[in-house]
């Protein structure tokens, strides 16, 4: 019997993407084989992107592709783990034009080479609704030493990589909203910022700087705020919080001018989520080494805050005043569709 059209699907478009990986046998068996290297674990993570919430129809297919990666491969940065292998799924509402398969297979082909990881398995789909691309990565990192979520304690300093609110404000001004077309932000700045809502940035060179000091990390998706707090109600000595100087927010480049423009409702985006920095927690004493070794690795970090005991994250301004936001992140379940 001769191959399904989606066997001659798969072996034409993502089969020359798993060839440096023997256990995925081509794509051609059911399961992939995957041994991590002696000593060693799998870390695991899976996050979709879907089309109108993640990324927009009109988007090129190979920065779709390159985000479904980066975004899942951002989770094992912060948990200071290296890439190694990841499954694939798409559902798509038709069969692509080649054109298109071209394009997101490129965007693939560029992510793996800039994360080091190889396509090992997974499937493809025709469904009634917007196109979902579904990325399972799986990566190492020694027995035990996964920095947690949890573990945050009080007294440590919070810290955050790279600046904020770059993706958020790359999409407002792309959908031409809050008033963008107003805000003095230089086509450079405006450039970067596309590229950051297009193509996140994964902070590998943070990983021995977080398994050396990080009491806690993980990445932030969902915005400063919201994934600041989910990490305080873990925190190793039970339910804690945290205060933040917004004076001493990273901001990225466009961002800061904007604010100081007037521009108030730029400051919304700082908690409007896709940054894809890592969040960190370090005890006081062991900060300036945490900088030096996160330099070392060629990342910038910025202490913006304290653990505090108290429960819930508050955001301050020089005067000590609390600053209040009318989102404190994205929610994917308070999204109107």
């Amino acid at each position: 019997m001769a191959a399904s059209q989606e066997e001659r699907f798969i072996a034409e478009h993502f089969e020359k993407l798993s060839a440096r990986l023997p256990g995925a046998f081509s794509l051609r068996d059911d399961c992939a084989e995957l041994v991590p290297a002696p000593g060693q674990a799998f870390i695991v993570k899976t996050d979709p992107v879907v089309e109108g919430l993640h990324f927009l129809a009109d988007d090129d297919p190979a920065d779709v592709a390159y985000k479904a990666l980066a975004v899942n491969v951002s989770d094992l940065a912060a948990k200071a783990a290296r890439p190694f292998a990841y499954l694939l799924a798409i559902g798509l509402p038709e069969r692509p034009e080649a054109a298109w398969m071209e394009r997101f297979t490129t965007g693939l082909a560029e992510a793996q080479e800039a994360f080091g990881l190889t396509l090992a398995g997974g499937d493809t789909d025709r469904i009634n609704g917007p196109a979902s691309i579904t990325v399972t990565v799986f990566g190492e990192c020694p027995v035990g030493r996964m920095v947690p979520r949890g573990g945050a304690r009080p007294g440590d300093r919070v810290y955050v990589s790279g600046r904020l609110g770059g993706a958020a404000l790359g999409l407002a001004l792309r959908l031409g909203q809050h008033g963008s077309d107003d805000w003095p932000i230089s086509d450079r700045a405006a450039a970067a910022a596309l590229a950051r809502y297009l193509r996140p940035e994964p902070r590998f060179g943070l990983g021995a700087a977080l398994r050396a000091y990080a009491t806690a990390a993980m990445d932030i998706s969902d915005g400063l705020v919201k994934d600041l707090d989910r990490m305080c109600r873990q925190g190793a000595a039970g339910a804690t919080g945290a205060v933040v100087r917004f004076d001493e927010l990273p901001l990225f480049t466009g961002l800061s001018e904007t604010l100081e423009a007037g521009h108030g409702e730029a400051m919304q985006l700082v908690t409007a989520g896709d940054d894809y920095e890592i969040l960190a927690t370090v005890p006081a004493g062991q900060a300036d080494a945490f900088e030096r070794l996160a330099a070392k690795g060629g990342i910038t970090v910025s202490a913006i805050g304290e653990i505090v005991t108290e429960p819930g994250v508050r955001v301050i301004d020089a005067a000590g005043n609390a600053i209040g936001f009318a989102m404190q992140g994205f929610d994917h379940f308070d999204r109107k569709f």
